[in-house]
C-alpha cells in the first residue's frame, strides 16, 4: 500500500544513523574486562535491520577503538560494512581522542600508508556529499591527549568550505562536542577555544553538529546551531551519580536517528536492546487510518474515548 502523509509534514529526505564511542579493543577483548562492545554494535545494527529503517548513511562520531589497535578497527569495520551493505548507506568516520590517526586512516579510511613518521600529527579531516547534503568530519583529537582541539590550518580549511554552501546544507560531524557539560572531570577534556571555531561556523551553511565523548545523550546549542550528542555503544555515564563523581555503567546505550528534512532535522535517541513492548498498533490499523479523511482520523485516534 502506497504510504499516505497522515500528518503535516512530509517523510524525511534522508535518515542518518549516527552512534559514537564503540571503544572495540583488539581480539574481541571485553572492557574494563565485563563490557562486550562487539555484541552492543552487533545487536543496535540488527534492530535497524529488523525495524525495515533503511538510512542513507552511517556517522560513527569517534572513539571507534579503545587504544587505536588494528585488530580492532578491522572488526569494526567489518560489522559495519556488512550493515551498510544491506541499506546501501555510506559510512563516516570520526576521529576520537583514543583513537590513533595512523591505523585509523590505513584500516578504516583504507588509505595507503603514510610514508613519513609524523603523519599522524595531521588530522583527518574529510568531506562527504550525501546528494547535496555535505557531512564534513572534522578530527578534534590532539595526540597523546584527551581533551580537544581545532587548528588554525582547520578553521581555514573549514572557512574556504563555507565560502561555499552546499544545496542541502552542511553537518559537522565532530568527537568533542562544543556545548556544557555537568560533569565537572569531563569539562577538563572538552574542546578548547571554541569562540574560534563559533566565528568560523557563524552564518555558514551548517544546520547540525554531531558529537560523541560524553558517553550520555544530550543536545544543546553553539553559534546557533542545533548539537545533538550520541551516548556511547559501550557504557554510559552516570548523571546521577554522586556530585563530582564520574561513574561509567554497562547500560542505558543508545544511538541516534537524524531525519533531514527541507527545513529542519531532528535527532531521536533508539535504545539499544530488547524491551518487552506493554502497547502496539499494528500496521493494518494504520493502513485503516489512511483510508480516512484527515477528520475521520482524528475522530478515530485522537479523539478522547
Amino acid at each position: 500500500m502506497a504510504a499516505v502523509q497522515l500528518g503535516q509534514y512530509a517523510p524525511a529526505d534522508m535518515l542518518l544513523v549516527h552512534l559514537s564511542d564503540t571503544h572495540f579493543l583488539a581480539n574481541g577483548a571485553a572492557l574494563y574486562g565485563s563490557v562486550d562492545t562487539d555484541h552492543t554494535v552487533h545487536h543496535a545494527l540488527e534492530q535497524l535491520h529488523r525495524s525495515g529503517i533503511r538510512p542513507d548513511a552511517l556517522i560513527l562520531t569517534g572513539d571507534v577503538a579503545d587504544r587505536g589497535e588494528a585488530d580492532a578497527y578491522r572488526r569494526i569495520r567489518g560489522i559495519v560494512e556488512t550493515a551498510a551493505a544491506r541499506w546501501e548507506a555510506k559510512i563516516i568516520w570520526v576521529m576520537g581522542n583514543h583513537d590513533q590517526r595512523e591505523p585509523f586512516r590505513t584500516e578504516l579510511l583504507r588509505q595507503a600508508p603514510a610514508a613519513h613518521d609524523y603523519a599522524d600529527q595531521y588530522p583527518v579531516d574529510h568531506v562527504h556529499d550525501l546528494d547535496g547534503l555535505r557531512i564534513i568530519a572534522l578530527d578534534t583529537s590532539v595526540p597523546g591527549y584527551h581533551h580537544g582541539e581545532v587548528t588554525e590550518e582547520q578553521l581555514s580549511w573549514l572557512a574556504e568550505l563555507f565560502a561555499h554552501p552546499a544545496r542541502r546544507g552542511s553537518i559537522l560531524a565532530l568527537h568533542h562536542p562544543p556545548i556544557p557539560t555537568p560533569l565537572p572531570l569531563m569539562s577538563v577534556l572538552e574542546l578548547q577555544d571554541q569562540p574560534r571555531l563559533a566565528a568560523v561556523l557563524d552564518g555558514s551553511d551548517v544546520r547540525a553538529i554531531l558529537g560523541g565523548h560524553l558517553h550520555y545523550s544530550t543536545q544543546g546549542l553553539f553559534a546557533g546551531i542545533p548539537v545533538s550528542v550520541a551516548a556511547a555503544t559501550c557504557y554510559t555515564m552516570d548523571l546521577s551519580a554522586p556530585d563530582r563523581e564520574l561513574r561509567g555503567m554497562n547500560g542505558g546505550q543508545t544511538l541516534n536517528l537524524v531525519h533531514v528534512y527541507a527545513d529542519q532535522i531532528t535527532h531521536s535517541q533508539l535504545p539499544i536492546g530488547d524491551f518487552t513492548a506493554v502497547t502496539q498498533f499494528s500496521a493494518d490499523y494504520v493502513d485503516e487510518l489512511a483510508a480516512l479523511s484527515p477528520e475521520g482520523r482524528r475522530q478515530a485516534f485522537s479523539r478522547q474515548r
